[in-house]
């Protein structure tokens, strides 16, 4: 199966670079291009693109405000939104995580980062380091950094529809492990892993693991920790 791409980025000769290095894989092809969040949301419609790949700032209708459009589509539910940012530690992708994106990724990332990111949202995975999203939530929700206005005192109460299985795994995500790592700490299968993970975005209405980490964080169940 081809995986369909959107560029969106304010700058043309990075689309094209984008372009020319997605166009060269055989599994994926770019099926439209942007260079504003307006235009990237209208176009993740048209083209039932799989996977966008969203520069975090642009003028007019920004990338944060792109991802809440695409996410509150129920016709767009497959597409799965890849954060460009030009600074890993930006107080943006927080919000960006929340409003619905499956991660971000560096500018400066190597090819094969960029294209490994790709087939890994379109696959429904979290893309990017696990890690480094824990990392930088943890970060911003202990400094506060406007955040804590955002933050939903229910989310706490909602964490008591899982099961203490659910919330074993929900730890484990949220501490960057994938479900391979999970099934050996917990010592059952992938697959099972992969069920818990499963009812607990069905549980907790989040879109995809990457909002797994950010609830577990807001909820209290994991205590950010700042180095």
């Amino acid at each position: 199966m081809t995986i369909r791409v959107l560029l969106a980025d304010d700058q043309a000769l990075l689309r094209s670079a984008f372009r020319v290095l997605v166009d060269s894989e055989p599994d994926m092809e770019v099926v439209g291009e942007a260079s504003d969040g307006a235009e990237a949301a209208r176009l993740a419609g048209e083209t039932q693109a799989d996977v966008v790949l969203m520069d975090i700032r642009m003028p007019g209708t920004d990338g944060l405000a792109a991802t809440r459009l695409i996410s509150a589509d129920p016709g767009l539910t497959h597409v799965r939104v890849v954060m460009l940012t030009t600074f890993e530690v930006d107080e943006y992708v927080v919000q960006s995580l929340r409003a619905g994106a499956s991660g971000f990724l560096g500018k400066g990332a190597e090819p094969e980062e960029l294209l490994n990111a790709i087939r890994v949202a379109a696959g429904g995975e979290a893309l990017l380091s696990p890690a480094a999203t824990k990392g930088l939530i943890a970060k911003f929700l202990a400094q506060g950094d406007g955040l804590d206005d955002e933050r939903d005192p229910a989310r706490a109460e909602r964490l008591d529809a899982l099961t203490g299985r659910e919330r074993e795994v929900l730890v484990q995500v949220a501490g960057g492990h994938s479900n391979d790592e999970i099934a050996e700490r917990l010592e059952v299968s992938p697959l099972t892993v992969k069920t818990h993970v499963n009812r607990a975005m069905a549980k907790l209405g989040a879109r995809d693991r990457a909002q797994l980490v950010v609830i577990a964080y807001e909820s209290g169940l994991v205590r950010p920790r700042v180095d």
